[in-house]
């Protein structure tokens, strides 16, 4: 299996692409589904590594930090009998480059069944590693919208192995897999999840399969989540605002041999995992809404903050992330930390 996605993922070099570059990073968008498949320090190791298994779309794909839009999760059965995708059209779509300099860019798409357009704006700091990305939603029906917006950032080898930990500010989750209409009980706390009753340690990943999806809502304005490999003696960060991503969703997996094949480290506007009938009947979990709206023709603007960060390798993992002046603070568990300028919403 690990062959495979090798074999896979050199194939992103042979797709239609926008990239940006500065001294310190590299960064890929690729058209074909609108993914951000690369983002590396200069000459290093790239986190973003996943292509769904069961994908065999070669065009039209998700792959490693992709958008899920107008839904996250599975479209109802009526919805998939006419053409709907699982996370909705915003991978199944070719994107259109737009204006580009050396260290910015534009891009957008229009999703058809949905009918929403979403335009992107990507920002490369001048001299470091951090990418401001901000994300514009339209509606285009005569009527009004109901959509969610799942970033889907994931992680896999070599950046990814027993010894990555992930690290977040959520607080209260719930397992995926508890059986509606109630699946917040029994809840978990970041960084637990539940499989067959006994507690696991989402921090880290090691030859326990993955205990299904968790959701976690974020209680600070500020919602973060890092991944820090000392293998590769780097650490991938994102920042984005609670009041537009209230959700953080964590997931894992392992490939045939037990070794770490994916994380991923969602952040969006739900957390149940459902088609929309199944969320407007449910409504809330913790006092969080899990769906969003749009009146005809109004739009929505979201975005985050990705990072790279060079650690020790003893890091300990990240302890609390904070952004202040245009500087990211990350703070190990312990006394250390690492910082990175050029920070901007």
């Amino acid at each position: 299996m690990r062959l495979a996605l090798i074999l896979s993922l050199a194939a992103y070099a042979q797709r239609p692409e926008q990239a940006l570059q500065n001294s310190a990073a590299r960064v890929v968008f690729d058209l074909g589904g609108g993914s951000l498949t690369v983002f590396q320090l200069s000459g290093g190791v790239n986190p973003l590594r996943w292509l769904g298994p069961a994908d065999t779309n070669a065009t039209l794909r998700p792959m490693a930090h992709f958008l899920c839009l107008d839904r996250w999760g599975q479209p109802s059965a009526e919805d998939l009998a006419h053409g709907m995708p699982y996370h909705g059209e915003a991978t199944r779509v070719m994107w259109k480059a737009g204006a580009s300099t050396g260290t910015s860019l534009t891009m957008s798409a229009h999703l058809p069944m949905a009918n929403l357009d979403v335009s992107r704006t990507a920002k490369l700091s001048d001299n470091s590693a951090v990418l401001t990305v901000s994300e514009t939603v339209t509606n285009r029906n005569k009527l009004g919208k109901i959509y969610n917006m799942v970033q889907h950032p994931t992680i896999g080898p070599p950046f990814l192995d027993e010894q990555t930990m992930v690290d977040a500010n959520a607080r209260r989750g719930f397992m995926q897999s508890s059986p509606m209409p109630n699946p917040e009980e029994p809840s978990v706390w970041w960084p637990q999840a539940l499989k067959d009753g006994s507690p696991v340690n989402m921090r880290l990943l090691t030859n326990d399969p993955m205990p299904n999806v968790v959701s976690y809502v974020v209680e600070e304005p500020l919602g973060w989540t890092t991944a820090s490999s000392p293998t590769s003696g780097l650490l991938l960060g994102y920042l984005w605002k609670t009041e537009e991503y209230p959700w953080f969703n964590a997931w894992r997996h392992v490939d045939g041999a037990n070794k770490p094949l994916a994380r991923g480290l969602e952040f969006g506007t739900t957390g149940l995992h459902q088609p929309f009938a199944v969320l407007i009947e449910k409504g809330r979990i913790f006092g969080r809404r899990l769906s969003s709206y749009l009146e005809p023709g109004a739009s929505a603007t979201r975005g985050y903050i990705a990072f790279l960060a060079k650690i020790p390798s003893d890091w300990k993992g990240t302890e609390r992330v904070t952004l202040l002046n245009g500087k990211i603070t990350v703070m190990e568990r312990g006394t250390r930390q690492v910082t990175v300028s050029g920070a901007s919403w």
